[in-house]
């Protein structure tokens, strides 16, 4: 079947959001939403700005506090649960929140790497868990897609933690896929480059570490969360029915120099 890319192509549809909150996760979200989904957002903040962001665009949302740094299955089977109790089904599943907490490696706590892996790992892994399940019983084609990272690629320096999380998520996404793609769910990932947010501000600010990243980068400025849009909103749609396992960078060109 020829699937047309179309405005409203996720009409319908129930999308489970974390950390939608604040920026990338805000971003994605409104595109979501933008093209027909309506948003269960899972987060530990105030929600006020996605929730009036979403309402507005007509869709429905409903917003669950949940510290997913404490990830257990029972709390991930609540999530999934309370999506059901309050949609009737669930089609999409992005795994969008995450920490980076840096420092040299030969002086990293252990207390900061498992709260990282807890968060950006362990969660996943079970949330994603509680939600094919679901998809799977529901008899309906579902859709996973993870947030990865450029250092998934890469090593980085001063984060081994979310290093070796964010490696890790691109092979979860590799090993649900081929699990998974005979259900009828896609699973698959994005890997964001350098980002205008809040969390990545002193870097834009430092005038030498913001020539550093300019100068690799062949597109030539630091990218927008809007950029994310697309293609989050492409792997959820019928568009990406026969993508299966994939990584997928969105880098302004970065792992290619």
């Amino acid at each position: 079947m020829n699937m047309i890319y179309k405005e409203g192509m996720l009409a319908g549809k129930v999308a489970l959001v974390t950390g939608a909150n604040r920026g990338l996760g805000y971003a994605m979200c409104v595109g979501l939403a933008e093209n027909g989904a309506d948003i269960f957002n899972i987060g530990h903040g105030d929600d006020t700005n996605i929730r009036e962001a979403i309402e507005k665009l007509g869709r429905h949302y409903h917003y669950m506090k949940a510290d997913l740094s404490k990830p257990t299955k029972a709390l991930t089977d609540e999530i999934v649960a309370e999506v059901v109790n309050v949609y009737g089904h669930l089609d999409i599943l992005l795994n969008n929140a995450g920490v980076n907490r840096r420092a040299p490696f030969l002086e990293y706590a252990e207390a900061d790497w498992d709260y990282t892996l807890n968060l950006n790992l362990k969660q996943v892994f079970l949330l994603s868990q509680s939600a094919a399940n679901q998809m799977v019983k529901q008899g309906t084609r579902g859709k996973i897609i993870n947030i990865a990272s450029m250092l998934s690629f890469t090593g980085g320096i001063l984060v081994p933690a979310y290093t070796a999380s964010k490696s890790a998520i691109m092979g979860l996404t590799k090993e649900m896929a081929n699990e998974l793609s005979s259900k009828d769910i896609n699973v698959n990932a994005i890997a964001p480059g350098y980002m205008k947010t809040p969390l990545t501000q002193a870097m834009q600010d430092d005038p030498v570490r913001n020539k550093e990243v300019l100068d690799r980068l062949p597109i030539g400025y630091w990218g927008d969360p809007s950029v994310l849009q697309g293609p989050v909103v492409f792997l959820a749609s019928e568009a990406s029915d026969y993508i299966c396992g994939a990584t997928i960078p969105v880098d302004g060109g970065w792992l290619a120099r």
